[in-house]
């Protein structure tokens, strides 16, 4: 994945437009973009959309269900479930507890509705919280349905009680850029791919694209997105460019032709294994 689209789960004409959209991912919100007394009629909308688009190619269909601190969450959960999303994103994810209940959770009802188990995937957005700043260590090894880390910027800001979390240029503040690393080596140590948040002035084209390149050369693997607009630019920039896979296939070549090497010279330049293993990502990102 390389983009993921937030869409209202109660919104018909923006699920319509989101499977246009290019993304590699939508996900269909109960949670911040659903008022309560939506909710329920959010859970029935977003169950008919995942089970009529299920078999359907297109973009994986992931649910953001409410936090499980709501007293909601499981009634999110038993409404989507038997409709075979490929993933439930948790909001205010806490750390590796919260996931572990949520993987009990989804065992459960997969079992109710005779699914396959295991097939539903968990990606949680960390840090909304500050306590859940210090929670990314414990995420490894949690659950097999880990399949990635998000960063959340605009709670966690409110939860500090910042009044901005960008400077005047656009860049985000320093302690949102904290936040950010640690998702980025929370998930590298758990071995998943690192999502980066959400880019809020969807009318600012060059201020994505700037954002969304920086973050592939840190390593994230992918980008949330509120706007269809926003995709393609997404899409391009996690997406390696004719140079970048020209060069991961020469280093792979030359390790290949050399399986005993520690180290290869390509271009005048000394290459080590740690290159290989980044020249590897990089045809792995490539081909997907």
């Amino acid at each position: 994945m390389r983009s993921l689209l937030f869409v209202p789960g109660d919104d018909a004409k923006k699920l319509g437009k989101a499977l246009g959209s290019g993304a590699d991912a939508i996900i269909l919100d109960l949670e911040d973009s659903v008022a309560a007394e939506r909710k329920e009629a959010a859970r029935a909308a977003t169950s008919e959309f995942v089970s009529q688009h299920r078999n359907g190619g297109g973009p994986k269909r992931f649910v953001r269900i409410n936090p499980l601190a709501s007293g909601i969450a499981l009634a999110d959960l038993a409404a989507v479930v038997g409709a075979g999303p490929d993933g439930i994103v948790l909001p205010k994810a806490a750390g590796a507890d919260e996931i572990r209940t949520l993987d009990h959770y989804l065992a459960a009802l997969e079992a109710r509705e005779d699914a396959a188990p295991g097939g539903i995937a968990i990606l949680p957005i960390a840090p909304e919280t500050a306590a859940a700043v210090f929670s990314f260590a414990s995420y490894a090894g949690a659950s097999a349905r880990l399949c990635g880390i998000m960063w959340g910027c605009e709670d966690l800001a409110t939860d500090v009680g910042a009044l901005a979390n960008r400077s005047d240029d656009g860049t985000h503040l320093e302690p949102f850029r904290l936040a950010r690393s640690l998702c980025l080596f929370g998930a590298a140590a758990a071995g998943v791919i690192a999502i980066d948040t959400v880019f809020t002035d969807f009318k600012d084209d060059a201020g994505l694209e700037r954002e969304a390149r920086a973050a592939a050369l840190c390593g994230f693997a992918a980008k949330a997105a509120i706007h269809p607009a926003q995709i393609a630019a997404i899409n391009a920039a996690f997406t390696p460019d004719a140079a970048a896979v020209a060069w991961a296939r020469q280093v792979v070549a030359a390790f290949d032709a050399n399986l005993a090497a520690g180290v290869v010279a390509i271009d005048g330049k000394m290459i080590d294994r740690p290159h290989l293993r980044t020249a590897q990502r990089i045809l792995d990102r490539a081909g997907r």
